[in-house]
């Protein structure tokens, strides 16, 4: 099984990167949180890796620390939550908030999470919430930003919406959201507003 990769970043998207590997390119499925944390493509990067392996596929799925990784791994033990619905959880909350949430029977948090509804928000509390509090993660371990320039690409709005709605949400919903954020202050990357685009989603 592969545990972890290291190598150049040649493909970077929401949800997804390419790592060059001695000339092999892997294509790792990521959460946000690891996306935020991203350098700049042709850097140098290094992922812990899940390899998932199912009977017509291989999935690997890639974080930047170990933390988030054992956080997927609680959240795929739950019934009913595989893999791709974990990505989705670690992408619409960071994952100090998804732990608080967890340990605090906050289901409105967590129904308001794309793909999350009561029941499996009622499961994340009942077989996670004396699980997660050992998990040791920083408050801000998901809220970096790549520390790109202040400039908007005209790129930004459609990867930024195209992203929303790839995490479930509503395309009138996602575009409100992005318009909202681009017509505000702060940094306009595409990792900077993603992220006060689904913290505006989250309210």
């Amino acid at each position: 099984m592969i545990a972890r990769l290291s190598g150049k970043l040649i493909v970077k998207e929401p949800s997804s990167v390419i790592i060059d590997v001695g000339g092999v390119g892997y294509e790792v499925t990521i959460p946000l949180s690891t996306f935020y944390d991203l350098g700049e493509v042709g850097s140098e990067l290094s992922l812990t890796i899940h390899t998932h392996v199912r009977e017509d596929a291989l999935q690997l799925f890639g974080f930047r620390t170990s933390p988030e990784k054992d956080l997927f791994l609680r959240l795929t033990s739950v019934s009913g939550i595989g893999p791709k619905l974990a990505i989705a959880i670690l992408s619409g909350l960071p994952a100090s908030e998804l732990i608080a949430a967890i340990s605090g029977n906050n289901l409105v948090k967590l129904t308001a999470i794309p793909g999350v509804g009561r029941k499996t928000a009622e499961r994340l509390v009942v077989e996670l919430r004396d699980k997660v509090g050992s998990i040791a993660i920083s408050a801000d371990t998901a809220a970096k930003a790549s520390g790109a320039g202040p400039t908007a690409e005209p790129a930004v709005y459609d990867d930024t919406v195209a992203a929303l709605i790839g995490l479930g949400y509503a395309k009138p919903l996602a575009e409100r959201a992005v318009t909202s954020v681009l017509s505000g202050e702060g940094e306009k990357t595409i990792e900077a507003v993603l992220r006060r685009a689904l913290k505006l989603l989250s309210r």
